[in-house]
């Protein structure tokens, strides 16, 4: 494989049709796939971020994100597709720039501190490179920036797991680094923490600058920290956009169902609708008689009193948790349901209501 040291040129080279005046994006993945043996873990996945970006990968287990961050760290061979850092390329077939000269940041959900340096030596430790007078200097600054300016001289087992966290930011951020690689990086703090530590990484990145690669299986970290989400199933990315526009237009079941528990029919078009115990849901594009998988969002489920025609239901049972309110609904046919409704239910376990579909909540796939 070729080494950057074996072809300059190559490196040095910009994306097709960039400008020179524009400032290039922070990273560029066209194409990428990759595999173990016969399995193709990660299969044409194609991205671009900007400067202060943050994108999400999300995914069930073995979808290929991790593969997906390996291989722009450097860590593994890009077998197909190439890898663009600020617009240079650091990765393709038969070419790869050394991790260590990517200037790629990995944050990961051990933290990887080392128990025997200091906070200061832990953040030094990749600036060895540097002046004594210089390093110590970038110490300082990055330990002001993640409010850890007193913490110079303890160890890591003094340090609680937030401060444990900006510490692994500090040390990730020393080298300058262009784009920054998140594993879950936040999933081993407690839940009371995790969003104020989540918040204030992201602020230091974008503040800096930095785009923001973060794998994450949490609905709500997706959503709250992404830019931009990318959906990936069996290596491929099914579904890339902003949360509102993936919460709104899903167009794999699995994105209709990563932003929570769905309700799920099995079911036949008929006269352009996909008919369920719930009522009828639109299938436009979908020939009759063609299987299909109608999806229904517990919170697309409304509930009336049983005033008049239309479904009835009985409540089988309620939980409330706060500002959320669940409830399991028995339909006549037998089947169960479930509803979530912000707003407080009146009606008690056991009492009949009507209902009704919210069709921005009802959507309509083929049958896999």
């Amino acid at each position: 494989m070729r080494e950057e040291t074996a072809d300059i040129a190559v490196y040095g080279e910009r994306a097709p049709g960039a400008d020179a005046r524009a400032e290039p994006p922070g990273l560029e993945v066209r194409g990428l796939a990759h595999g173990f043996g016969p399995r193709r873990v990660v299969d044409g996945v194609s991205f671009t971020l900007r400067r202060g970006e943050v994108h999400c990968l999300v995914g069930p287990s073995g979808c290929g994100k991790t593969t997906t961050l390996r291989l722009i760290a450097g860590l593994e061979t890009v077998q197909e597709g190439e890898i663009r850092i600020g617009g240079r390329l650091v990765a393709a077939p038969g070419f790869s720039v050394p991790p260590e000269r990517r200037r790629v940041g990995l944050m990961f959900q051990d933290f990887a501190l080392f128990p025997h340096l200091t906070v200061a030596e832990n953040v030094a430790f990749g600036l060895r490179h540097l002046p004594r007078r210089e390093r110590e200097r970038r110490v300082r600054e990055l330990l002001e920036r993640v409010d850890l300016a007193g913490y110079a001289n303890r160890y890591p087992d003094m340090l609680s797991g937030g401060e444990q966290q900006r510490v692994a930011l500090a040390r990730a951020l020393a080298p300058k680094p262009q784009v920054m690689l998140l594993d879950e990086a936040f999933s081993a703090l407690d839940t009371s923490l995790r969003a104020r530590v989540r918040e204030e990484t992201l602020a230091v990145l974008r503040e800096a600058g930095t785009p923001v690669v973060l794998v994450t299986h949490d609905p709500e970290e997706a959503i709250r920290a992404g830019d931009v989400i990318h959906a990936m199933l069996e290596g491929r990315i099914v579904q890339s956009g902003r949360p509102a526009e993936l919460y709104a237009r899903p167009l794999h079941p699995f994105v209709a169902g990563f932003f929570g528990p769905v309700n799920e029919f099995r079911t036949r078009v008929r006269d352009g609708r996909a008919p369920t115990p719930l009522g009828d849901v639109p299938a436009p594009g979908f020939p009759e008689g063609e299987k299909v998988l109608a999806v229904i969002r517990p919170e697309g489920v409304r509930l009336r009193p049983p005033n008049g025609s239309g479904l009835r239901a009985r409540i089988d049972a309620r939980k409330d948790l706060g500002p959320v309110h669940l409830v399991w609904l028995g339909l006549p046919d037998g089947t169960q349901v479930r509803v979530r409704e912000s707003a407080p239910v009146e009606f008690p376990v056991g009492s009949e209501v009507a209902v009704e579909i919210d069709p921005a909540h009802a959507f309509v796939f083929p049958a896999r």
